[in-house]
């Protein structure tokens, strides 16, 4: 049956949102542009199905197919990051997170993880998140004048609070991750070590950041992002810590897998395992950083002072502007940021100082260096002179005719 037919207002907002997508320059770093085949497998009848339980032990009957998607799925991933246990069935990174804390730990547990507001995310340790209400946590962040991680901090901290468990990984941190550094903190005062890698799994297989894997207990990881997959999630850890997880996630915290999107997980790692996937990793780094130097030329200020992952944060603070300021005139332009809190940020999270911008979605559709010095002098055009509705003009026609070079999903129809 047509959708248009079916559901005519769903089938036309589709539409503006593809539209959308098309005109504009995608710069949030957690978004990035699945393939034709991805979305095909995400929608497909596989939804239909129930399939509570794991491989060879279900719940229900007819998961002979079912079963062999999700083995082919582990598989892919074991091989790509080298883990010796695979969960593919967390409905997302949030989830996956708390039921790695849920198996292994117990409530009241202290944990360390990074502040929010220093580039970590919700789920290590946040007092809004269930992770803060429910485990004790201890955040670490950056040092105020390098906004590099203090690895000397996590330590002194470690060996105070002695926790459980210490959570390494950010969503807002544009510089490499010493996992490694941060596993041997944990093995000195005997605390499990976990590395969400959601951001920059992509990175990973890419070889253009250091891995967490063979030295770090736990991983956890989103689908999207950098890995160019649905949105879905995988915890993937040592063998022994395998029975815990398995029954945190099922029956501990959710039902049934969503098989469409394990079988688009396992068609995106399939596209990751390819030889040009490593080239376009090495390319989203490139576009980053070109992209940080024509902001820097504009006279705008870098958290960190630069990027060495796909990830730049601006601080607004020299300027007039706040995150959610740029964030709205931007998008006007059809440049697509989020607002976004520095470290030490002396605004609110709901209007904080600085807005997160990076390329792996530009990078897919086959944008490169040249755009990149382009888009940098666009953004800061709108910033410097958001009250001039003849810039805005001009930087919009200049967002459309960038998107006209790297078309997006030339052959989709709905």
């Amino acid at each position: 049956m047509d959708l248009k037919k079916t559901d005519p207002l769903i089938s036309n907002l589709i539409k503006k949102e593809i539209k959308r997508q098309k005109q504009g320059l995608e710069l949030i770093p957690s978004e990035n542009f699945v393939s034709l085949a991805v979305l095909k497998a995400l929608g497909s009848p596989l939804t239909n199905k129930y399939s509570e339980g794991y491989v060879g032990k279900r719940y229900y009957g007819g998961n002979e197919f079912i079963d062999q998607i999700e083995s082919l799925t582990i598989a892919r991933a074991q091989k790509l990051f080298k883990a010796p246990y695979v969960n593919v069935q967390p409905y997302s990174g949030s989830p996956a997170n708390l039921a790695v804390y849920f198996g292994l730990l117990k409530p009241g547990d202290t944990i360390m993880g990074m502040n929010l507001a220093h580039g970590g995310h919700l789920t290590h340790g946040h007092k809004v998140n269930l992770s803060g209400k429910i485990f004790n946590f201890v955040q670490y962040g950056v040092d105020p004048k390098t906004h590099l991680i203090d690895y000397n901090q996590i330590e002194k901290l470690a060996r105070i609070h002695r926790p459980k468990l210490i959570v390494s990984g950010a969503t807002a941190y544009p510089r490499i991750i010493k996992f490694k550094k941060i596993a041997q903190i944990a093995q000195k005062v005997k605390a499990l070590s976990m590395a969400d890698i959601a951001h920059i799994a992509g990175l990973i297989i890419g070889q253009v950041h250091p891995s967490p894997f063979p030295f770090t207990d736990i991983v956890t990881t989103t689908t999207h992002k950098t890995l160019r997959g649905p949105r879905g999630a995988m915890i993937m850890s040592k063998k022994e810590f395998a029975p815990q997880i398995a029954k945190s996630i099922f029956p501990g915290m959710q039902g049934g897998p969503h098989n469409h999107t394990t079988a688009a997980i396992a068609v995106a790692l399939k596209e990751a395992a390819a030889p040009k996937f490593k080239t376009y990793a090495h390319q989203i780094i490139k576009n980053a950083q070109v992209l940080a130097e024509s902001l820097k030329e504009q006279g705008l200020k870098l958290i960190s002072n630069g990027t060495d992952n796909h990830l730049i944060l601006i601080d607004l603070t020299p300027t007039t502007m706040t995150g959610k300021q740029a964030e709205k005139i931007l998008e006007q332009t059809g440049i697509y940021v989020n607002k976004n809190m520095i470290p030490y940020d002396p605004r609110s999270p709901f209007n904080p100082s600085g807005i997160r911008l990076g390329t792996p979605a530009l990078t897919t559709r086959g944008f490169k260096e040249k755009e990149m010095k382009i888009i940098g002098k666009l953004i800061a055009q709108v910033i410097y002179h958001a009250d001039k509705n003849s810039v805005l003009k001009k930087v919009s026609a200049q967002v459309k005719a960038l998107t006209l070079k790297h078309p997006l999903y030339p052959r989709l129809k709905i």
